[in-house]
C-alpha cells in the first residue's frame, strides 16, 4: 500500500483491492468515506496483440464509437522491415467489435504508424506506411473504402486536418532507435548536422511537401545551457498547438562518448519561421498544448528542479504544476475544458504503472488504477500506459499487458469522476 502527500491535511490511500480511504479534506475533519476505483475493461483481446501507442494522437472518430489501434502476432523484439501489422478500429457499441482496415510496414512500438482519426472529419484515417525505398502515408475513408496515398510520411496534423508535419524517421531511427521505421537507412548518417533533413510541411489534399526547417539552421541556434561542439543533431516529438498557429517541435543531440542525449524545446509557425525557444535546459520530456500559448511539460528547471512546469510561448514565464503530486515524469494531456490533467508512471520498484487525474483546480490526484507491467516488457519493446481520452473525455483509454494476454487496449470509465 503505497501513502502519496496531496497537501499537509490531505491523504489519499490507494489499495490493492481496489479502494480509495479519503480523509482529512478541508471542512471534512471528521469525515471520511471509502471509494472504489474506475471499472477497467479489455477492448481487445488475444491471442494477437492490440495497442494504439502515443498519448496525443486522435484514437476515435467524432462519434466516440471506433476506436483505433495496431494489431500484431509477436511481442518482445524490434521490428524488422518485413514486420507488417494491421490497421484497424474497435466498434465500442457492438461488443468491441474488432475491424480491419489495413496494414503497414513503417511502424515501432513507442508511437506505432502515427495512426490516427483525421481532424475535422468523420471518416477519414491517417497512418505511414513503406513503398520500395521510401516512406509515405494513407489517408482512408474507412465508410467507403478509398485510400489516397501521400509520397511522404507524417508526425502531426493541424487541428484542421489540412496540412501535417514531420521530421526525417530515417534519421530518428539512426539516432534513437525504437522511435523511427526500420527498413531505410538515414542518407545523412554521417552528417552531425545536414541541411537537406529536418522537418518538413506535408499538404494532405495535394501530397506537396517542403523542407521549411533544418537540422542544420536550428544546431547554428547557440544555446547557453550546452556545449554543441562534437554532437550529433536532430528532431523527434512535433505537435500543433489548438489553433494549428504554432507546433512544438524537440531540438536533440548526442556528444560521442558522453552517452545520453540533450533536449532543448522550440515552437515555430506551419511554415517555419519565428522559431523560439521555449525551453534550452536540456532536459525537455513529455508534454501537451494546454491553449493556444501555453505547454505543459515535464522539464527541469532551476526553480524547483524535475517537475511539471507550465510555459507561455513566446516569453520566459514558466510555473511549476502539480508539486508534490505530479512528481515523475509520464505521458500528459488535458481533459476538455483543461480542469484536468490525466497522466501516467513508468513502472515503479514493484513494476506498477500508475494512470490518474489531477485537478488542476483543487489539487487533487486520483488514482485510476495501477498496472503490472512484466519484467520483459522492457527498452525498445516497452509497453507504456499512454493514457488517451475520448471525445467526451468520460472514458481513458490504456496500453498494458496486465490482463495476461499481452500486450491489449483497455477502457476505463472515469464518468464518475469527471462529473
Amino acid at each position: 500500500m503505497d501513502d502519496i502527500k496531496l497537501n499537509r491535511r490531505q491523504l489519499l490511500r490507494c489499495a490493492a483491492g481496489g479502494t480509495l480511504l479519503m480523509a482529512g479534506f478541508p471542512g471534512h475533519k471528521t469525515w471520511a468515506k471509502r471509494y472504489e476505483l474506475p471499472r477497467v475493461r479489455a477492448i481487445t483481446s488475444g491471442p494477437k496483440f492490440h495497442w494504439f501507442s502515443y498519448y496525443d494522437k486522435l484514437q476515435f472518430d467524432p462519434s466516440g464509437r471506433y476506436a483505433l489501434g495496431m494489431e500484431v502476432d509477436f511481442e518482445h523484439r524490434s521490428p524488422k522491415p518485413d514486420d507488417v501489422i494491421s490497421i484497424g478500429m474497435v466498434d465500442l457499441k457492438e461488443n468491441d467489435r474488432w475491424i480491419k482496415l489495413g496494414k503497414s510496414s513503417a511502424w515501432c512500438w513507442q508511437q506505432g504508424c502515427m495512426l490516427q482519426w483525421r481532424p475535422g472529419s468523420k471518416n477519414e484515417i491517417i497512418y505511414n506506411d513503406r513503398q520500395d525505398d521510401r516512406f509515405i502515408c494513407h489517408v482512408l475513408n474507412v465508410k467507403i473504402g478509398k485510400k489516397r496515398t501521400l509520397s511522404h510520411p507524417f508526425y502531426t496534423l493541424s487541428p484542421d486536418g489540412r496540412n501535417a508535419v514531420a521530421p526525417d524517421f530515417r534519421r530518428i531511427q539512426d539516432m534513437r532507435p525504437g522511435y523511427g521505421y526500420a527498413g531505410l537507412p538515414d542518407p545523412y548518417k554521417d552528417d552531425s548536422a545536414p541541411k537537406d533533413s529536418g522537418i518538413f510541411c506535408l499538404d494532405l489534399e495535394t501530397g506537396h511537401q517542403k523542407l521549411i526547417i533544418s537540422i542544420d539552421d536550428v544546431s547554428k541556434i547557440s544555446n547557453p545551457h550546452a556545449d554543441f561542439t562534437g554532437a550529433k543533431h536532430y528532431f523527434n516529438h512535433l505537435l500543433f498547438n489548438p489553433d494549428g498557429s504554432r507546433f512544438i517541435f524537440l531540438h536533440r543531440w548526442r556528444t560521442k562518448g558522453k552517452g545520453g542525449f540533450g533536449t532543448r524545446m522550440l515552437t515555430a509557425r506551419p511554415d517555419g519561421t519565428d522559431i523560439r525557444i521555449v525551453d534550452d535546459y536540456g532536459r525537455t520530456s513529455h508534454f501537451i498544448w494546454r491553449d493556444t500559448t501555453h505547454i505543459l511539460a515535464w522539464a527541469w528547471h532551476p526553480s524547483h528542479g524535475n517537475a511539471f512546469y507550465l510555459y507561455e510561448d513566446g516569453t520566459r514565464k514558466v510555473e511549476v504544476v502539480g508539486i508534490g503530486s505530479m512528481t515523475q515524469n509520464g505521458h500528459c494531456s488535458y481533459l476538455p475544458t483543461n480542469k484536468w490533467i490525466l497522466n501516467d508512471t513508468y513502472p515503479d520498484k514493484e513494476r506498477k504503472q500508475h494512470v490518474y487525474l489531477y485537478n488542476v483546480e483543487t489539487h487533487k490526484k486520483v488514482p485510476l488504477g495501477s498496472f503490472y507491467l512484466p519484467p520483459q516488457y522492457k527498452g525498445q519493446w516497452r509497453c507504456d500506459t499512454h493514457p488517451r481520452f475520448s471525445p467526451d473525455g468520460r472514458s481513458v483509454f490504456i496500453d498494458s499487458p496486465h490482463g495476461g494476454n499481452g500486450r491489449q487496449m483497455h477502457l476505463i470509465d472515469i464518468s464518475g469522476i469527471v462529473g
